[in-house]
């Protein structure tokens, strides 16, 4: 039977109604280089700040702490004082980064379904770009902004930042093809590049910094700007057809077309949002593998720690602590470009359940890597014994690729009960609900790692924060020890 015949057929409606079209079937080759592109000038933007902000907000501290009009050597502002301060004000930060982006979450994604992506991906940068300029503005107006007024820079995260980008970005690129080895490649290589961009931006950095603190802002603002034309180079939005027959109308439990369609306050709809996200979660093994999820992303929050663990634990610059963390980017770079793709590829005519077996075995051994690793990082008291940590460590970072795999399975979905709102489709909202869940985790993990890190200057017990870290990798390698996978 050719295509026409099977349009026409009335037995073939709720078929053709389901199938997927041909350009998700077979989609352009070059469809997710711009969504590459356009995450790695947002990671680029998060990665080249972060030193160079905390340096910074040190030497003003330490400025402050020795009465001084000029600038005091990084050596001497190693001191407890100045770091406990320096943790203080950078765990407030990031724990108002993320808490604003939490909570908007759930509102933003219902928006950008009315609305588009490409929109909300837009107001995406203006929280972004403030925070460069406002860090830019401590820097620069000493006599007016004390060294706290940097955590104002956090306060436009309602906008949304990393949880609604990378919801959204995951989101698009799952949509572009419907095979699921394609698409776990197309994981592996955003995984891949946001990993190596996260340690390869420290040597960037700084580089930049040695040249003029305030140069890796104005990068990050050049950065940004380049994402504008990114953002409307994307794919587009699935939008309603125009023939609007019953033979060719979407489902009508399509996220899309009931954002479009609602005539409801936002309110209510988000609402709703929250029951649809409640009620996808419908089996114990998903949901234990999204726990896994929130203590992984827990425990990850020791990472933000690692450029002042180094810088003040071991008596580097913060440039030096950069060119050291970058050194993991080699690691990373080959196991998620040529590694990852090729165990992918290799069980692309396997069943789905082997697929999903092999995903699970995977994960474990990254949640192994993570456990030895971070306990390493934790107990080296000199920097010959870091190193090797750090590339232990780093074995671990292709654990996201494997759980977003298996997020996507059918297995995982099997035994959902579908609800009426989301009878077609109960995993259109699983990104938004794996980035809930691991913002949720950086969420506890920001403050909790932030003040461990705090306590544990005061004690001289400079590894707690990397030892916590170890035995929450360890609590969710029990936890996903338990997701059977048939």
């Amino acid at each position: 039977m050719d295509q026409n015949e099977s349009i026409q057929s009335p037995t073939s409606n709720d078929s053709r109604i389901m199938m997927p079209s041909r350009d998700r079937q077979h989609p352009s080759r070059f469809a997710i280089w711009p969504v590459l592109f356009l995450l790695l000038l947002v990671n680029l933007t998060n990665g080249i700040s972060n030193i160079p902000l905390n340096r910074l907000l040190e030497r003003r501290l330490c400025r402050a702490y020795y009465d001084s009009d000029h600038d005091v050597d990084e050596q001497l502002c190693k001191v407890d004082s100045v770091q406990q301060d320096l943790a203080w004000i950078m765990g407030f930060f990031e724990t108002l980064w993320i808490v604003g982006d939490f909570v908007m979450t759930i509102p933003l994604t219902f928006l950008s379904e009315k609305y588009g992506r490409k929109k909300i991906l837009l107001l995406n940068l203006i929280p972004r770009s403030f925070m460069l300029l406002w860090t830019l503005s401590v820097a620069y107006f000493e006599d007016y902004l004390p060294p706290r007024a940097a955590i104002a820079g956090a306060s436009l995260s309602v906008l949304g930042v990393d949880t609604v980008f990378n919801s959204l970005i995951y989101g698009l690129a799952a949509k572009i093809t419907e095979d699921s080895i394609t698409r776990a490649i197309y994981f592996s290589r955003m995984t891949a590049l946001t990993s190596v961009v996260g340690f390869l931006s420290p040597a960037i950095a700084a580089a930049a910094m040695t040249i003029r603190l305030s140069l890796p802002f104005w990068l990050g603002i050049i950065f940004l700007l380049l994402a504008l034309p990114t953002i409307l180079l994307l794919p587009p939005d699935d939008r309603v057809p125009d023939d609007t027959t019953e033979a060719q109308r979407p489902l009508i439990s399509s996220p899309t077309l009931k954002a479009q369609a609602s005539r409801v306050s936002l309110v209510a709809s988000i609402i709703d949002r929250v029951h649809s996200l409640v009620s996808a979660v419908g089996t114990t093994q998903l949901a234990l593998l999204l726990l896994s999820m929130f203590l992984t992303s827990l425990a990850s929050a020791d990472t933000k720690l690692l450029a002042q663990y180094i810088s003040k634990r071991y008596h580097w610059t913060f440039a030096s602590a950069g060119y050291l963390l970058s050194a993991k980017a080699i690691v990373n770079f080959i196991l998620l470009t040529f590694v990852v793709p090729l165990f992918l590829t290799t069980q692309g005519n396997t069943s789905q359940s082997l697929s999903d077996s092999a995903n699970a075995r995977y994960a474990r051994f990254c949640l192994v890597s993570s456990v030895i690793g971070a306990f390493a990082i934790g107990i080296s008291s000199v920097i010959w014994e870091l190193v090797p940590s750090l590339l232990i460590y780093a074995l671990g970072v292709p654990l996201s690729v494997f759980t977003l795999s298996l997020a996507n399975s059918s297995a995982m979905w099997a035994r959902t009960r579908r609800s009426e709102s989301d009878a077609g489709n109960p995993q259109s909202h699983i990104f938004s609900i794996i980035m809930m869940v691991k913002t949720l985790g950086s969420l506890v993990g920001a403050p909790l790692m932030a003040t461990l890190w705090y306590y544990g200057i005061q004690a001289s017990f400079y590894g707690s924060p990397y030892i916590a870290s170890s035995l929450v990798y360890l609590a969710a390698w029990c936890v996903f020890w338990n997701i059977r996978v048939e």
